[in-house]
């Protein structure tokens, strides 16, 4: 709430400055500069993302199918496993396929509306998939720390009530960056250094002062991923050290399980937090960062949990069997 009261007084002292801009001409559309200019470079990386993309995305729905088919699979870490790899396959749709098609293309323009747009599902999927690392974490908490409560507590009204509320705080998180795009002028250059639509090479083109909206940009995407990747750490620190102190049958297990969340949490976080949480200028491997981040690890996480987990790896070779017989 705080931080919507603060975005909305600092919006109205930017319209005055968007009345000066009324008669400069409007950038209806953008020219993405791409990952690289070398041919041979677009060709390999082309060829290694299609394979990467048609290899793994169907990993992610054949996830989302076993866990949906299983009975067996109806605890709520599956619930939010099968969720992670839905937002994770949504989210690889955003960037990867007009990559792509860019690779092959003479002329890499994207209009002003569709800039907003990639931008908008980017930051909501990618909000809502932060806050569900935070939901899973609380799930292990309450399994390994609380197992006589886990029932009560993670019982299925509690579940979709979390997870209704990752979306709607990746919705606000995204809505707050799209309103502070929308109200700044664009009205020349419209090259975005980049293979994609996101706030640090938007904001870069906004012909008026960003040094605001480029704060109000930091709290919301790189202060937000910082403190909750700190925070993750913090909480699966507590648990592995009970974990250690316990001498239960299924310790191994719970070290297997927390450690596949603390590698998902590295990948998703950590290039976020390169891109989001300092100033909006150019480093050489942004690019290089922001493709790991938009592309390959989205689509790795559920198969990360997946490897690593034995229940869902044996409902897998059960449904392929069924389906081969």
């Amino acid at each position: 709430m705080e931080e919507t009261i603060i975005t909305t007084l600092l919006l109205d002292v930017l319209q005055a400055e968007d009345m000066e801009n009324d008669n400069r001409t409007v950038v209806k559309e953008f020219i993405l500069l791409g990952l690289t200019q070398s041919r041979d470079t677009q060709l390999l990386v082309f060829v290694l993302v299609l394979i990467f993309y048609l290899i793994i995305l169907p990993g992610n729905f054949l996830i989302i199918l076993t866990i949906r088919s299983d009975p067996g699979l109806t605890a709520p870490l599956y619930f939010f496993l099968g969720n992670l790899a839905f937002l994770d396959a949504s989210y690889s749709f955003i960037v990867a396929p007009r990559m792509l098609v860019d690779f092959v293309s003479e002329k890499k323009i994207i209009s002003y509306r569709g800039c907003i747009t990639q931008l908008f599902f980017l930051h909501f999927l990618g909000g809502g998939e932060g806050l569900l690392l935070v939901v899973m974490a609380f799930d292990r908490y309450i399994a390994i720390c609380r197992p006589l409560h886990y029932s009560t507590v993670m019982n299925p009204r509690v579940c979709y009530a979390l997870l209704l509320a990752l979306w709607l705080g990746g919705f606000i998180h995204s809505i707050i960056q799209v309103a502070l795009i929308l109200r700044l002028p664009f009205c020349g250059p419209n090259q975005l250094d980049n293979f994609f639509c996101d706030v640090p090479q938007v904001i870069k083109l906004a012909c008026t002062d960003t040094f605001v909206v480029e704060l109000l940009m930091v709290f919301n995407s790189g202060l937000m991923t910082l403190l909750c990747f700190l925070g993750l750490l913090a909480s699966y620190a507590v648990i592995l050290c009970r974990v250690h102190g316990s001498s239960s049958e299924g310790k191994s297990k719970a070290v297997s399980t927390c450690t596949t969340h603390i590698i998902v949490i590295f990948l998703m976080f950590g290039p976020g937090i390169f891109i989001y949480t300092r100033p909006f200028r150019a480093f050489p491997a942004d690019k290089v960062v922001s493709l790991f981040h938009t592309v390959i690890f989205p689509l790795l996480n559920p198969v990360i949990y997946t490897l690593r987990n034995q229940e869902v790896k044996a409902s897998m070779r059960k449904l392929f069997n069924q389906h081969i017989a």
